[in-house]
C-alpha cells in the first residue's frame, strides 16, 4: 500500500514509519519539525530511517531516504497548510493515511492553546478533508487515553462516557473524534480512532515521565513526583503500541464494511494499570541509584489513574500487548545512554 504517515519525525510516528517500511509499504512521511521539544531528536529518528537533516530541514520539498530509497519520501510541513496539503494527496494518491502528527502535552496545552487549536483541530479538519476528496480507503489517527478526563470506573472502555476532559489536549483530541464521525457518517469515510494510553521507550520524548526520571537520577537531580505518588498508569511499550498502529493500518474493513460500520474507535494500551512508584523503583533498580523525591500536588489537567480495556483491539486486530516494564524500562535507559553517549 502507498500510506501517508503525518507526524513521522515523532515518538510513535516513527516507530510506525519504521515497521510499515520492514513490511515493504511505500510511505510519505510528514512532519512539520516543530520547537516543543528538542528538534536534534527528531532529526536523529529521521536519520535512522535513512532521512537526512539537510535535506529535510527546508519546508515543503520532497527528499528520500538513503536507507529505504523512493519506497520513503519526507516532507516537512504543516499538516494546517490548506493549499500545500491538498496538492501532496492529489499528487500522491495515498491508499492509507496514518495521522499521528499531533501538538503533544497535557500541561504545555493549558499555557499555549492556540498551538493546540490550530494543529489538532484545524490541522485535523485539513486531514479529514484531503481524505475525504481524494478516495482515501481508510483514516488511521491519534487519540488519547486523556479524554476520558473524570471518569473514575476503570478499565476504561470505549464505550465509556468521555464529555469531561479536564485539559485543552484532551479537549482537542475529542474534538478529533467527534469530527471522524461526523465525516464518517457524511462521506462514508472509513476512519479508526487509536486511544493512546502512557507510551514510553526508546527515542522517546524529553517531556515523558521515564526521560525525565532517567535524566534527573542520572544527573543528582531530584525528581519530581505529582500528588505525592498517588497515581497510576497504563504504561505501554513503542513497540507493542508499534504493532497494533501497524496491524490497524494494515487490517482488513472488509467485514466493517458490510456492516456499514464506518466509524471505530479503539483503546491501545497495556491492558494493565501500574503504580507511579513501581514504575520509578524499576528505573532505580536498573540504574542502581535511589532517586531524591521530591512531593508536589496535582497539576492541573493530570488524571489520577489510567487503564486501558482493549478486548476490542485485540478481537479485530490481534493486539497482544507482551512488554513488561521490567524489560520495557531497561531498553529505554539502554538507548538514552547510548544516544547521550554515557557510561
Amino acid at each position: 500500500m502507498k500510506i501517508l504517515v503525518t507526524g513521522a519525525a515523532g515518538f510513535i510516528g516513527f516507530h510506525v514509519c519504521k515497521k510499515l517500511l520492514e513490511s515493504g509499504h511505500t510511505l510519505v512521511g510528514l512532519d512539520n519539525i516543530n520547537g516543543y521539544y528538542d528538534i536534534n531528536l527528531k532529526f536523529a529518528r529521521l536519520k535512522e530511517l535513512g532521512i537526512l537533516q539537510t535535506e529535510a530541514t527546508p519546508f515543503n520539498i520532497f527528499c528520500s531516504s538513503k536507507v529505504f530509497g523512493d519506497a520513503f519520501r519526507f516532507i516537512r510541513m504543516d499538516v494546517e497548510n490548506r493549499e500545500k496539503l491538498p496538492k501532496i494527496f492529489r499528487q500522491e494518491k495515498f491508499d492509507v493515511v496514518c495521522h499521528l502528527a499531533a501538538q503533544a502535552g497535557v500541561r504545555y496545552s493549558i499555557e499555549n492553546p492556540e498551538v493546540y487549536i490550530d494543529s489538532n483541530i484545524v490541522g485535523f479538519a485539513n486531514v479529514l478533508e484531503c481524505c475525504r476528496y481524494h478516495n482515501i480507503r481508510h483514516l488511521v489517527y491519534a487519540s488519547s487515553s486523556s479524554i476520558y478526563g473524570l471518569n473514575k470506573t476503570v478499565p476504561f472502555k470505549e464505550n465509556d462516557k468521555t464529555e469531561n476532559p479536564i485539559s485543552l489536549y484532551a479537549a482537542t483530541k475529542k474534538s478529533n473524534e467527534l469530527l471522524a464521525h461526523t465525516y464518517s457518517h457524511l462521506f462514508g469515510l472509513p476512519s479508526t480512532g487509536l486511544r493512546f494510553f502512557t507510551v514510553y521507550g526508546p527515542w522517546g520524548r524529553p517531556d515523558m515521565a521515564l526521560f525525565l526520571f532517567t535524566d534527573a537520577i542520572l544527573k543528582n537531580r531530584p525528581i519530581k513526583i505529582f500528588n505525592k505518588g498517588n497515581m497510576a498508569r497504563d504504561f505501554t511499550y513503542i513497540e507493542d503500541i508499534a504493532k497494533g498502529v501497524v496491524n490497524v493500518t494494515e487490517g482488513s474493513l472488509d467485514k466493517r464494511l458490510k456492516k456499514e460500520e464506518y466509524y471505530k474507535i479503539y483503546n491501545i494500551g497495556n491492558n494493565k494499570s501500574q503504580k507511579l512508584t513501581d514504575f520509578i523503583r524499576e528505573i532505580e533498580n536498573y540504574l542502581g541509584k535511589h532517586a531524591e523525591k521530591k512531593m508536589m500536588s496535582m497539576q492541573q489537567g493530570d488524571m489520577i489513574n489510567t487503564w486501558a480495556e482493549t478486548a476490542d483491539l485485540a478481537k479485530d486486530y490481534l493486539y497482544t500487548p507482551e512488554t513488561e516494564i521490567s524489560v520495557g524500562i531497561p531498553k529505554f535507559i539502554d538507548w538514552y545512554k547510548e544516544y547521550y553517549q554515557i557510561d
